[in-house]
């Protein structure tokens, strides 16, 4: 049996005899006050205290710059107190309004962990380009402006992967960035810790393997109750909306605010809000409790007298759910004068409307896409010249849908405010295999129409649906040339921030040669433009008296011609979106048919799509306004010099920006 072979073995420290020689020298005293506070445990901050005790915010990152002041947000104190590992909550859900300070909150939670409690985290953007972007503007200076994170990172050296643009190590942790269009990055690494910033933005699937938010979780299941899940985000369209559908499944915390007044504890709604008309700079909030007008020099009080309260029973209880619109906003950031003159410029456009909901009041949109009755249309077409385009029509696209027996064209019209007029229907008579008819579809390439001004406009882009016999497609359009016109391809979903996107490259055959990337396709988020349409459709449109006194029709109006027919009309409000339940009981917005043939709504939205491509939507107003003066100063075909516009030759004295289509059509 083992026994020691001596029991006088050394101590540890020193003998009492031996102190002063041992701490007799230079720097001896620092060197015992560092080793005693490095036996002594990090005190137990909160994510808040840690921001306020820690967390430098830099001018390249924040409009405020110096020391980070919870008071400045208090109501973001409960949330970031609940990312705390001492608090049980697992998932913490915060729908809200732009610019409230939770981007903030989330990298102060960054700073703690890395500072804190070290684990893996995963930071997810809506693209692998933004997680970049927000690396480089926000983490960096997170990190440079913090001394106690600048000696837990490691610096950025190019022989030192340790610190990168999109990941950061450090004692006891890292921390990966990355893109929800990634499916790589979302399955790289388990994680304690996940972000998930502005997940209403995220892609349906990541590299078509899945919901991103789906796949960023599971990362963390394996550290079960230890975990934390952050998700953000603006919200968006309803039913559409990941953001709403998790704050929903919580107990839907609003944050009351004491009145000044009365004392009445209530949570701040915009029709609350009142003011003069046309005086946004009048405006008061008005109790719930005493009706008493609240002016916003109340708001930092009433703010830091504020608590989060559940108003529902959540369905999970590790998740707690929080809203926030922008009245909460502190003094000196949003007010509510600007809210109320952002309410007041969105008056007229559903665009506006909606972005005010997302952005400012932090609440989805309601997308009511239900098809107006065909004969509510008919009984308001209109009656001007046949085959004319009326004065307000500025240029012409056309959206073509080919068919297997037929190739259907709707030439649109387009003006001001994307008011637009259906100025012909045209059907060639035999499919793609049926060489005519795409000699028939190129002269209406070269066929003008006369404008009321006596003009005469040709088609500036025609947009043609790849969806049936797509090679047929692509070896005509190349023929033609891309400049006028434009493949497209339809894909179901919404994306207002860009709903056309493109050109993609894909490889076309010419000849019964096959050409790489031969043909230049664009992709059209068809539900954007078809919600558009029925929302045109739906807008006031001013009597016949206030015509006379010289009322205009609302921008987006819809103008249909007194020879259009029962069933195109039919056709072009074939549809209807409806919500439908996924598998996994998550709710989907999708359109569905009214009855079988839809053809006049497709070729709507592609000649929609023409237009955007065109780029109607982001013409300033001098372009709308050179438009104007070129259909003004051309009362017939001859320009003002006295040249003949020949088809295919620029009028003299007109830029060749101003010249859209290979073969001519000035407008």
């Amino acid at each position: 049996m083992y026994a020691p072979t001596s029991t006088n073995s050394p101590r540890s420290g020193p003998t009492s005899g031996e102190d002063d020689a041992l701490t007799d020298f230079d720097g001896a005293g620092e060197i015992l006050r560092a080793w005693g506070n490095g036996l002594r445990p990090d005190p137990d901050l909160t994510v808040s205290e840690w921001a306020d005790r820690h967390r430098m915010l830099s001018g390249r990152a924040s409009a405020e710059p110096g020391r980070y002041r919870t008071v400045r947000t208090p109501y973001m104190r409960e949330i970031m107190d609940r990312l705390s590992p001492g608090d049980p909550t697992q998932r913490i859900v915060f729908m809200k309004a732009a610019q409230v300070g939770a981007t903030e909150a989330g990298n102060n939670w960054i700073g703690f962990a890395i500072h804190q409690a070290p684990g893996p985290m995963l930071a997810v953007q809506p693209t692998v380009e933004l997680a970049k972007r927000n690396s480089r503007q926000r983490i960096d200076p997170l990190i440079d402006e913090s001394p106690e994170l600048r000696e837990r990172v490691k610096p950025a050296r190019s022989r030192d992967a340790g610190n990168t643009m999109l990941s950061k190590e450090f004692a006891g942790g890292i921390l990966i960035m990355t893109g929800a269009n990634s499916a790589v990055g979302l399955r790289s690494t388990p994680a304690r810790y996940i972000f998930l910033d502005e997940v209403d933005a995220y892609p349906a699937s990541a590299d078509e393997e899945g919901d991103p938010v789906t796949l960023a979780e599971a990362r963390s299941l394996t550290f079960a109750h230890r975990r934390k899940v952050l998700l953000v985000s603006t919200p968006t369209i309803r039913g559409l909306s990941r953001i709403e559908r998790e704050y929903e499944a919580s107990d839907q915390r609003r944050f009351f605010v004491p009145c000044p007044q009365c004392g009445h504890a209530q949570w701040l709604k915009f029709d609350r809000l009142r003011w003069q008309k046309g005086r946004p700079e009048t405006a008061e909030y008005h109790c719930e409790g005493c009706d008493a007008a609240i002016a916003e020099h109340h708001k930092t009080a009433m703010l830091e007298g504020g608590e989060w309260r559940a108003t529902a029973t959540a369905a999970d209880p590790i998740t707690v759910g929080y809203h926030l619109s922008a009245l909460y906003s502190p003094i000196g950031w949003l007010s509510w004068e600007r809210i109320v003159r952002s309410w007041e410029a969105a008056q007229g456009s559903d665009e506006a409307i909606k972005a005010f909901r997302n952005t400012i009041l932090g609440e989805t949109w309601v997308e009511t896409g239900e098809a107006p009755d065909w004969q509510r249309l008919y009984d308001r077409r209109e009656r001007w010249k046949s085959g004319t385009v009326p004065a307000g029509g500025l240029f012409l696209t056309a959206g073509a849908d080919v068919q297997k027996d037929r190739i259907e064209v709707d030439v649109w019209a387009w003006g001001r405010g994307l008011e637009s007029w259906l100025v012909d229907h045209v059907v060639i008579e035999g499919g793609p295999d049926r060489h005519d008819a795409w000699s028939e579809l190129t002269a209406l390439l070269d066929r003008s129409w006369p404008h009321e001004r006596r003009a005469q406009l040709r088609i500036a882009r025609l947009a043609i649906d790849t969806g049936y016999e797509a090679p047929a497609v692509y070896s005509w359009s190349r023929a033609q040339g891309f400049g006028q016109v434009s493949p497209v391809k339809g894909v179901e979903g919404f994306n207002r921030s860009s709903p056309v996107s493109g050109p993609t490259f894909v490889d076309a055959t010419e000849g019964g040669k096959r050409l790489r990337r031969g043909a230049r396709l664009w992709t059209v988020a068809v539900s954007t433009f078809k919600a558009e349409t029925y929302r045109f459709l739906r807008l006031e449109r001013p009597t016949e008296e206030e015509m006379v006194e010289g009322a205009a029709f609302p921008p987006g109006s819809v103008h249909l011609p007194h020879w259009v027919e029962n069933e195109w009309l039919k056709q072009f409000v074939a549809e209807q979106l409806v919500t439908v339940r996924t598998k996994r009981g998550f709710a989907r917005l999708e359109w569905q048919k009214l009855r079988e043939r839809n053809e006049a709504l497709d070729c709507r939205v592609y000649a929609r799509a023409a237009a955007w491509i065109a780029g109607a939507d982001r013409w300033p107003d001098e372009k709308w306004r050179d438009l104007e003066d070129q259909l003004g100063a051309a009362p017939t075909d001859t320009d003002p010099a006295g040249q003949i516009n020949r088809p295919g030759q620029a009028p003299r004295g007109k830029r060749r920006s101003d010249w859209l289509g290979r073969r001519g059509g000035w407008f």
